[in-house]
């Protein structure tokens, strides 16, 4: 079908486009389990087919003349607004709290302004399938059908990092590869573990994405199952592992895969938050509960998925504090979470101890200082280091005015703006409560921005904006 209408003829951009479009037709398979749910085809069917026809407009009219990155971004912001069309064309929703659940969605952040206990079926699985996609990218998807000329800059232009294989295109195949299989392992597990294979499909697909939409109000919680929660751990720490790591262990390398500078970082993280926070939680929760709150959550904010299992209003201060600097700090770089990532983290502390290290040691005295990505190690030179710096520096100061202007707009504590935004800007999703159906717009659009900035990693918008 694809030869017959020349799809090879059509832009990289038209081609994306393409893809979002049938995108909002997958969920529809929903109608054959839920007839009754039929009512609802038109509005993921007719947004699909009028996107269709405008991708083919476009691919056809703006040839391969864009930058990668303005490509990406272009392509992203288009699918943030068609896919709220559906949920725009769903009663209850105005224009920016569609949008709202549409850019949740798509960054794999999981904040929700639905009851998503009283909506179809298939807007469950809507959303998390939104998630599934958006935590492998759209160049990812659209590059597994379509050898794409200049993939390499398009891929790279999305935030991927990681070349698994000799070439793009195999690399992506491996990667897909390991997320369908995931997906089936996943599923299988929470099914045996007593969840419904309906709710089992989309948690899967939402702890992978690191996106964390549930299809229960209390999330995880809901279930008080020690099992679903151990499983949600290990389908977590899947999604915030970079798919380099992952294949390491594929091929049963598991010492090279734990002698990686991510993987030490989280485990030394793990194991500094983990007591601390049951120390704070003890005081209104036995010990197993606590070490059992603290684990699952702990998890759940650094590799910034969002599954929750407990009500944060009740947490002291100090342990939010603690929530907050994890959902800044991230899971792996190359992954699908967000944050600073434990990449940049790892090599920012390392260079900090080498700086701190040189003060104390002869002047003559050569340091190098090495990162290890599991199968190899690097010598860090300035660039990687300048780079990682500003970064950090950028992201920790969108992040304080984020937190003001929640602060101010919405009348928060610092500690709830503060909160609520390190969720926002590093795709997390947990929320202290004051996201929700009723927050006012100007806040649902300050968290908009910092979803998208945080899934787009900042600079990649910035470069779409000024690049010539």
């Amino acid at each position: 079908f694809l030869e017959m209408i020349r799809f090879r003829d059509i832009s990289s951009l038209g081609k994306l486009i393409i893809l979002e479009s049938l995108i909002l037709i997958v969920p529809c398979v929903i109608f054959v389990f839920y007839p009754d749910e039929i009512r609802y085809i038109g509005n993921f069917v007719f947004p699909s087919l009028v996107s269709i026809i405008i991708g083919f407009i476009i691919g056809y009219q703006i040839k391969n003349n864009l930058s990668g990155s303005r490509t990406v971004v272009i392509a992203w912001m288009y699918g943030f607004i068609l896919a709220a069309v559906p949920f725009y064309m769903y009663h209850g929703l105005d224009i920016i709290q569609a949008l709202f659940e549409s850019v949740s969605s798509f960054t794999t952040t999981g904040f929700s302004i639905l009851d998503v206990e009283n909506i179809p079926k298939v807007y469950l699985l809507y959303r998390g399938f939104l998630q599934y996609v958006g935590g492998l990218g759209f160049v990812m998807t659209v590059m597994l059908f379509v050898h794409e000329k200049g993939s390499v800059v398009l891929y790279e232009a999305e935030g991927h990092q990681d070349k698994l294989m000799p070439n793009i295109s195999k690399t992506v195949k491996v990667i897909v590869l390991m997320y369908i299989s995931f997906l089936v392992i996943g599923t299988s597990l929470y099914a045996m573990a007593g969840m419904t294979i309906f709710d089992s499909i989309v948690h899967t697909m939402c702890a992978l994405s690191t996106g964390g939409f549930s299809n229960k109000a209390l999330s995880i919680g809901y279930y008080n199952s020690t099992s679903i929660e151990i499983i949600s751990v290990i389908l977590m720490a899947i999604g915030t592992t970079n798919f380099s790591l992952l294949l390491l262990l594929f091929k049963g390398r598991i010492r090279e895969f734990f002698r990686s500078s991510e993987i030490r970082l989280l485990g030394t993280i793990i194991l500094i938050t983990v007591p601390l926070m049951v120390l704070f939680l003890i005081e209104n929760n036995s010990l197993i509960e606590s070490v059992k709150l603290a684990f699952f959550n702990i998890f759940s904010a650094i590799s910034t998925t969002g599954f929750s299992t407990s009500d944060y209003h009740t947490w002291p201060e100090t342990s939010l504090m603690i929530m907050i600097i994890l959902m800044i700090i991230g899971g792996g770089i190359g992954s699908t979470s967000g944050g600073i990532k434990l990449g940049r983290v790892a090599r920012i502390l390392k260079v900090l101890k080498t700086n701190i290290t040189k003060k104390f040691i002869s002047q003559r005295t050569v340091t190098l200082t090495y990162y290890s990505k599991g199968c190899d190690k690097e010598i860090l030179d300035d660039k990687q280091i300048a780079d990682d710096m500003t970064y950090a520096s950028t992201y920790i100061i969108l992040f304080l005015i984020g937190t003001l202007a929640l602060t101010y707009f919405g009348g928060y504590t610092i500690i709830e703006g503060a909160f609520e935004f390190a969720s926002a800007i590093g795709t997390v999703g947990l929320s202290i409560g004051i996201t929700n159906i009723n927050t006012p717009s100007i806040c649902l659009i300050i968290e908009i921005i910092g979803m998208i900035l945080g899934r787009l990693e900042i600079f990649v918008i910035i470069e779409a904006i000024y690049k010539k």
